[in-house]
């Protein structure tokens, strides 16, 4: 039976990020009784030793929902304490720094891995159930199709989803409250735009293509493989998330690895265009996922998650999102 989230309150971290948003849409759509409470850092303009920005939330992404907004670092205790105004039945937990290329291990730790810790005792405090965002990134360079419990994480960024992971499975020990750690596989869909160099490359060779450019892809790229997901399959994840049949850390993927050259020839397809593809050599030879698959059997099992979207059909819904930012938010 799904679940009835009216009259519940809902804590969303990360709310005006990719991810976090579509969760405030569908909550806002779904279950109008709910009272939903958006929690983000928003952008400042300060950015990483990469030149990356800090922050990827953005308000444009929220622009049309009416729950409640506030600004705040999850890493400040001080702008955790404003959310004691509330009493949560619900924590999805998307705050984080997501982008793989942020070296700075100190503030890595403490952005995606103390911070959750907090968000955990809050939770704990509340009642509330934690779902929150771990990361195909745990899985580094372990073969496919990546498995639970078989992580080799290749940077900074997957070491603390995976650190983020073993807190929650030590927190499921000693509460009967929900902990349902998500690992995302490679995410596209509408309000991921102003993730800027880090949106996914189905938003990157639209906006190439609708240019005229020829898309740019690496040599091979018939052979890299990822499991792409559509965002209404994570967000259909994270709904089920709520009401596991086992708390746990669970994959989400289509199951399916599909080719970059696979993303680039559906959208010419569907754009009616026959741009010849550019091939440049692959400078991360060996610090590189060449093939990911997500394997789903436990996320099927326990959280009752059926993935429903083709990567053909997540274009086609992703299209007219493609075009409208390509004319109004791409630089001329």
């Amino acid at each position: 039976m799904a679940t009835d989230f009216n009259g519940k309150t809902i804590l969303i971290t990360g709310g005006a990020g990719f991810i976090g948003s579509n969760l405030a849409f569908w909550f806002q759509e779904n279950a109008p009784g709910a009272k939903v409470v958006v929690f983000d850092l928003f952008r400042t303009g300060e950015t990483f030793a990469n030149g990356n920005l800090k922050s990827f939330g953005h308000y444009k992404n929220l622009k049309g929902f009416k729950g409640e907004i506030i600004a705040g670092d999850i890493t400040k205790k001080e702008d955790l304490e404003r959310l004691r105004d509330f009493r949560f039945d619900y924590i999805f937990h998307e705050a984080a720094i997501s982008d793989t290329t942020v070296y700075d291990q100190k503030i890595m730790i403490d952005t995606n891995l103390n911070a959750f810790k907090d968000l955990l005792k809050m939770a704990r405090e509340m009642g509330a159930a934690m779902i929150y965002a771990s990361s195909g990134a745990t899985y580094g360079n372990a073969p496919s199709p990546q498995t639970v419990g078989r992580e080799d994480p290749a940077n900074i960024y997957g070491f603390s989803k995976l650190a983020m992971d073993h807190l929650a499975y030590d927190w499921m020990k000693h509460t009967d409250l929900p902990i349902v750690g998500l690992r995302y596989f490679n995410v596209y869909g509408p309000r991921e735009f102003f993730k800027n160099k880090t949106a996914s490359m189905v938003l990157q060779f639209g906006h190439q293509i609708l240019a005229g450019k020829s898309p740019r892809l690496f040599e091979g790229s018939d052979k890299i493989l990822r499991d792409f997901i559509y965002i209404d399959d994570v967000i259909q994840a994270n709904i089920k998330a709520c009401d596991p049949k086992k708390s746990g850390v669970y994959n989400v993927g289509t199951g399916k690895a599909r080719s970059f050259q696979d993303i680039v020839d559906i959208l010419q397809q569907q754009l009616g265009t026959s741009l010849p593809c550019e091939y440049i050599p692959n400078p991360y030879v060996g610090r590189y996922q060449f093939f990911t698959q997500a394997d789903i059997e436990p996320t099927r099992e326990f959280l009752g998650y059926e993935p429903e979207v083709t990567l053909e059909e997540g274009i086609q819904r992703y299209l007219p999102e493609i075009k409208r930012l390509f004319e109004e938010e791409v630089d001329a």
